[in-house]
C-alpha cells in the first residue's frame, strides 16, 4: 500500500474563498435545467471572468446540416455575475442578459421599487441534481483538477443520458 502525500493546500486548483478553502462549479444550463457546459475554478477566482469562455464552448445541435448554433438568446445569472462590462459583452454577442443588480447599502432609491425577477430555478435545479445524485462532487476528494473535472463531466453525461435515450 502506497500512501499519497497530501496536496499543497488541498490539491491542485483549490483556493481560499469567501466561505473557506474550496472550488466553485460554474455551469450553463438550458431552459429545463440540463447542464450544457460545466467548469471548475478555485474559490477565490472571479466568477464574471468565466462566462465568456463557457459561452465559447457551447455548440447547440438543431438537427439541421451545417455549423451548430453557438449563440444563446437569454442568459440568466445571479448577483455574482453583475458587471457593466459583462452586460456590454453579452449584448454585443446578441445575448440578452438577465442579471439581477446589486443593491448597495448606502444608496437610497427614490420612488417605488421595481420588481425584478430573474429565472434562476433552472440553474439551482441542476446543482441540486449534482448534489443529490452525485455525492462525490459535494466534497472534493481528488487532488488533481483533471480528475474532479472528469467526474463533473461524467455526472453531466449521466444527467443527459435518460433524456437522449428515452
Amino acid at each position: 500500500m502506497v500512501l499519497f502525500p497530501p496536496g499543497k493546500g488541498g490539491g491542485e486548483g483549490v483556493g481560499y474563498g469567501y466561505k473557506g478553502k474550496g472550488i466553485l462549479i460554474h455551469s450553463i444550463t438550458d431552459a429545463k435545467g440540463m447542464p450544457v457546459v460545466a467548469t471548475t475554478t478555485p474559490a477565490n477566482g472571479d466568477e464574471k471572468q468565466q462566462v465568456l469562455p463557457m459561452l465559447n464552448q457551447i455548440r447547440l445541435a438543431n438537427g439541421k446540416r451545417g455549423n451548430p448554433k453557438r449563440r444563446l438568446k437569454i442568459l440568466a445569472a445571479d448577483k455574482g455575475y453583475e458587471a457593466k462590462w459583462l452586460r456590454y459583452k453579452l449584448r454585443t454577442k446578441g445575448i440578452r442578459p438577465q442579471i439581477k443588480k446589486r443593491q448597495w447599502k448606502g444608496k437610497k432609491l427614490r420612488g417605488r421599487p421595481i420588481a425584478e425577477t430573474v429565472p434562476r430555478y433552472q440553474q439551482e435545479r441542476s446543482f441540486s441534481w449534482l448534489q443529490r445524485k452525485y455525492r462525490r462532487l459535494v466534497v472534493r476528494w481528488e487532488r488533481l483538477k483533471v480528475c474532479f473535472d472528469a467526474f463533473l463531466l461524467l455526472a453531466c453525461c449521466y444527467i443527459w443520458f435518460p433524456k437522449l435515450v428515452g
